[in-house]
C-alpha cells in the first residue's frame, strides 16, 4: 500500500480516512461499523486512559465493572432515555443456535427465546441505578463516585473510523449525592477534568459549555461539554458531563435516610469520553505528511535512525546509540532504536512521519566521527545537527515546545476562525464561505433552533460558559437576547 496521503485541501474526508488506515491506527473489521484498533492506535489511547484515570482518581472517584446486556424493562423505566436511544440499540432475543434440519447451515433455535430480551448496552445509567438502589441505604453511603472503562453499541447507520462506529471505547462516571448542589457541583467539576487534559495532554483547545435543552443528552436536566475545531472548520464534541437531577433516582427508587432519618431521592451525574477523541487528535494537528502527535501521547516520543554500511558500522553506531536509549528511558521518554536490517533509512524516515512521532534522531558515520546527531521535529519539519553531549537537554526541550507549539497552533487557527454575526443573512454568508465557530444571538426557543438546522445543517454546539451578558436580538426572528451562543457544522 502507498503511504502516500490524499492531500487535504483536496478531500479532506478521505485524507482522514486513508491516514487513519496507513498510519496503523485502525481498520475496519469483518462486522459492519465495528473497528479493529491496531496496536499503534490502542497505544495512544492507552496513554489518554492513563492520564484520564489518574485524574478521576485524584478527585475522588473509583473504577468498577457493570454488565453488558441491559433487560429491556431497566431501559423503559426513565421515559426520556429510552426515546434518545431506542432507534441505536442492539437487542437480543435468543441465547443458542443449532443446525439447520435441512443442512443449510446454523440457525437460531426458536425455543431458546429470552424470557426477556437484553439491550446491549447504549450507556449504562439504567443498569447502574438499579445497582446504586442495593449500595446506597444512608447519608454515609453518599456521595458514590464510580467510573467505569468499557465499550457500547449504538447501532449507527453511518460510520467512520474513530469518529462514528457502531461498537466503541469509553469511560462513563456515575455519581451519586445528597444534595442538588453537590450533583451541579461534580458534573460542572468533570467538564472542567475533560477540558484540562484536552488541553494540556492533546494540545486542543477546547471551549467549555452547555447544551441547549434538544442536544442535551436523553434523561439529563443539563449537560456540559467541551467543543473543539478540526482544521477544515467543523466542530467535534470531545466529552460531556450530565446532570441528571433526580430522574434516574426516582425511576428506579434509590433512596438514602438523611441525617434526620427522612427519606429522599439522590441527585445523580453522568460523564463520559470515547475513543473519538482518537479522531479529534487526528484532525486537530495532522498534515498532508500524516500523523502530528502531541508528545504527551505519542507512544513513541524519540526514534532513532541509525544510517550504516555493514555491520561494522552498524555495531560502532548502536555502541554508541545504547547509552542514549537508556538515559532517556531512565527520564520517562519513550524512545525506540530502529536498527532494522530489512528497511533503508529513508523508509523508515517516512514512516515515523506519518505515525508521528515528535522527535527523530539520525546517526551515520560522519556524525559518528564527528560527535553529532542530526535531530528533526516532526510538527515543522525542521532538522539540524546537535552535538552528542547537548542532545539530551535538546530532546527534552523539543518534546515541550512541540507541545506548546500544536496547542499555539490549534489555538490560534480557532480563534481565526470564531466569527461574530448580527444577522441570518449574515450567517449563512459565512457559514459557506468561512469554516469555524459563529457566534451569534438565538431567541432560546427550539423552534428556532430547529429552523436554522433544518436550513443550514448547523447546529448550536454550545452557550459558552464564559459567554458575557449582552443585550441583543436573535439574528432570525429578532427576539431579545441575553447571550451569544456558538453554531458550527459538526461531526
Amino acid at each position: 500500500m502507498s503511504k502516500k496521503l490524499t492531500k487535504r485541501a483536496e478531500d479532506y474526508s478521505k485524507w482522514y480516512n486513508e491516514l487513519v488506515v496507513k498510519a496503523d491506527l485502525a481498520e475496519n473489521s469483518g462486522v459492519r461499523g465495528c473497528m479493529v484498533i491496531k496496536p499503534y492506535g490502542f497505544a495512544i489511547w492507552e496513554k489518554m486512559q492513563a492520564a484520564l484515570d489518574k485524574r478521576f482518581k485524584e478527585t475522588g472517584h473509583e473504577n468498577a465493572y457493570f454488565p453488558l446486556f441491559i433487560p429491556k424493562s431497566y431501559l423503559s423505566k426513565e421515559a426520556t432515555h429510552v426515546e434518545g436511544f431506542a432507534k441505536e440499540c442492539a437487542v437480543v432475543t435468543h441465547y443458542r443456535l443449532k443446525n439447520a434440519e435441512d443442512g443449510s447451515g446454523i440457525i437460531v433455535d426458536p425455543e431458546a427465546k429470552l424470557e426477556e430480551e437484553l439491550i446491549v448496552r447504549p450507556t449504562s445509567e439504567t443498569i447502574i441505578w438499579d445497582t446504586y438502589r442495593r449500595w446506597i441505604q444512608s447519608y454515609r453511603d453518599l456521595p458514590l463516585l464510580i467510573n467505569q472503562w468499557a465499550n457500547v453499541v449504538r447501532w449507527e447507520l453511518r460510520t467512520r473510523l474513530f469518529l462514528r462506529t457502531a461498537e466503541f471505547l469509553w469511560q462513563e462516571g456515575h455519581t451519586a449525592h445528597a444534595t442538588e448542589k453537590e450533583a451541579i457541583a461534580e458534573a460542572e467539576q468533570m467538564v472542567d477534568v475533560y477540558a484540562e487534559f484536552a488541553e494540556t495532554h492533546m494540545a486542543m483547545p477546547v471551549i467549555k459549555g452547555v447544551k441547549t435543552a434538544s442536544e442535551r443528552f436523553a434523561g439529563a436536566l443539563e449537560t456540559y461539554c467541551i467543543e473543539a475545531l478540526m482544521q477544515d472548520g467543523k466542530a467535534l464534541q470531545a466529552g460531556t458531563s450530565h446532570f441528571l437531577g433526580q430522574n434516574f433516582a426516582k425511576a428506579f427508587d434509590v433512596k438514602f435516610a438523611n441525617k434526620e432519618g427522612k427519606q429522599e431521592h439522590v441527585w445523580a451525574t453522568s460523564w463520559g469520553v470515547s475513543t473519538r477523541l482518537m479522531g479529534a487528535l487526528i484532525m486537530t494537528h495532522s498534515d498532508d505528511n500524516g500523523l502530528v502527535l502531541p508528545p504527551m501521547l505519542a507512544p513513541i516520543q524519540v526514534v532513532i535512525v541509525p544510517i550504516y554500511k555493514g555491520d561494522d558500522q552498524l555495531d560502532a553506531i548502536s555502541e554508541k546509540v545504547n547509552p542514549l536509549v537508556k538515559e532517556l528511558r531512565a527520564k520517562g521518554i519513550s524512545v525506540k532504536y530502529d536498527n532494522r536490517d530489512t528497511h533503508k533509512p529513508g523508509f523508515k524516515f517516512n514512516e515515523y512521519e506519518l505515525k508521528g512521532v515528535p522527535v527523530r534522531l539520525a546517526i551515520g558515520q560522519r556524525d559518528l566521527e564527528n560527535g553529532t546527531y542530526e535531530v528533526a521535529r516532526r510538527d515543522t519539519l525542521t532538522k539540524e545537527t546537535v552535538n552528542a553531549d547537548e542532545v539530551v537537554a535538546k530532546i527534552e526541550f523539543l518534546l515541550e515546545d512541540i507541545q506548546k507549539s500544536i496547542y499555539k497552533k490549534a489555538y490560534d487557527f480557532r480563534e481565526n476562525n470564531i466569527t461574530e454575526v448580527n444577522s441570518y443573512d449574515e450567517f449563512k454568508t459565512v457559514l459557506e464561505t468561512k469554516p469555524g465557530f459563529i457566534s451569534a444571538h438565538w431567541d432560546g426557543t427550539e423552534e428556532t433552533e430547529e429552523l436554522i438546522k433544518e436550513e443550514t445543517k448547523a447546529t448550536i454546539r454550545c452557550i459558552p460558559l464564559e459567554a458575557k451578558e449582552e443585550a441583543g436580538s436573535c439574528m432570525v426572528t429578532g427576539k431579545p437576547s441575553a447571550k451569544r451562543v456558538l453554531f458550527a457544522k459538526a461531526y
